[in-house]
């Protein structure tokens, strides 16, 4: 029997391959990447900002689903398309965790799914 439990939620974009929303594991959640999808699966077209502002909103559904907040991220992993839009994203990104400040990478990368601008990954910690 598997110690792993899978996480769905309504309130972020399903799954767009053979992968989970996020999974569960001892004490921590894993979230995979966010893509400014709605829940819905349609694309969020805009600059990075406006696309940063549907992958937190996605995140948060996620997180939400299982009782937690950003408050309990520990660790972010942000992919972006252009590095030249750092500062916008880092904006939007203080916006969502405020004082909290979660370990965090941030790599430019050539290509996103669906061609975003960003996609965002999380660790949060339970509290178990």
């Amino acid at each position: 029997m598997s110690k792993l439990t899978y996480v769905a939620t309504e309130n972020a974009p399903a799954a767009i391959g053979p992968y989970s929303q996020a999974v569960k594991a001892g004490d921590f959640l894993f979230a995979s990447g966010q893509i400014p999808l709605r829940p819905d699966g349609t694309l969020v077209e805009g600059d990075v900002t406006v696309q940063t502002h549907q992958v937190f909103s996605n995140i948060k559904g996620v997180l939400e689903s299982e009782g937690l907040s950003l408050g309990d991220v520990v660790k972010a992993t942000v992919f972006i398309k252009d590095m030249n839009d750092f500062a916008k994203l880092n904006e939007v990104y203080g916006e969502y965790f405020g004082d909290h400040r979660p370990a965090r990478s941030t790599v430019e990368v050539a290509r996103l799914p669906k061609d975003v601008l960003v996609e965002i990954e999380i660790v949060a910690y339970l509290g178990k």
